[in-house]
């Protein structure tokens, strides 16, 4: 039995293995291209590791305005969004879970049907109301609507806040703790590690979001470091500049990986006690 299991255990890991590398292999490749010139990208046979280690196209992209722009626009709207709307989508959640409100399983229901509607269907009316109230060619149409919550996040709030026993706020309300006394003192705490998964997700879609930023941003100094590198594929690709175009691409990876380190802790204790309630 030893030997089956030691045999079927390598044969996972190989699979698990040839798996990881087809995963991350483009990540490599678009690493390495970064650091190549422009014949060094089409060579054969390919060239894993550059040579020679150039870091040209990162010079000549540092000297681009409109990257700078794009980065710091990013940075405003992704953590702007996710920060105050990580807080609201909590409250929400911690709401419908534990809160006696009147028709709340309707409202959650009207809620969770909202996400089912096809972004397509109420992209023009939703472009169209923007446009009435002046916000088009601003940061406002990116922002305004997450501060008030993500209804996927409050949907995995509520459903984990589901396993955390009502005697606990029972008791609280007893030595009279306030209902943002319980939230924050005793709730909070222990959805920290799925809120801390939920934020890195929601961070890397808002981060990644070309589609809204391409409908409302204009002009050139207001959009977003995703609109910016689809703008420098448009007008490098012809050229072949793809050291380039590849080193933008490594800049916007960069604070999706950091906000991964910096909450990694969290997001493994939220897939271990899914585990473990599972």
């Amino acid at each position: 039995m030893k030997r089956e299991s030691k045999v079927s255990n390598s044969i996972i890991f190989c699979l698990l293995l040839f798996g990881a590398i087809i995963m991350i292999a483009p990540l490599l490749w678009m690493i390495s291209t970064s650091f190549k010139d422009k014949s060094g990208v089409f060579s054969l046979p390919p060239q894993w590791i550059p040579s020679p280690f150039q870091l040209d196209g990162y010079k000549r992209l540092f000297e681009l305005d409109t990257l700078w722009s794009g980065i710091k626009n990013s940075i405003i709207v992704s953590l702007s969004v996710t920060v105050i709307g990580t807080m609201t989508s909590s409250l929400a959640a911690f709401s419908f879970a534990k809160l006696r409100l009147p028709f709340k399983d309707l409202i959650f229901l009207l809620l969770l049907i909202g996400i089912m509607i096809p972004y397509p269907s109420i992209m023009i009316p939703q472009f169209a109301i923007f446009s009435r109230i002046g916000w088009i060619n601003t940061l406002l149409p990116l922002i305004v609507p997450g501060l008030f919550g993500n209804i996927t996040m409050i949907f995995f709030l509520k459903q984990y806040l589901t396993n955390i026993p009502d005697s606990i706020m029972e008791a609280a309300k007893i030595d009279g703790a306030s209902y943002w006394q319980i939230f924050s003192k005793l709730i909070f705490p222990v959805i920290k590690p799925a809120v801390a998964a939920q934020f890195i997700l929601w961070f890397m879609g808002v981060w990644n979001d070309y589609l809204g930023p391409l409908l409302y941003l204009n002009s050139p100094e207001k959009q977003t470091l995703q609109v910016v590198i689809a703008n420098l594929n448009a007008a490098y690709a012809i050229q072949t500049d793809y050291p380039l175009i590849m080193g933008a691409s490594v800049i916007s990876l960069i604070p999706v990986l950091l906000v991964f380190i910096v909450f990694q802790k969290q997001i493994i204790e939220s897939v271990a006690l899914s585990g473990s309630k599972g």
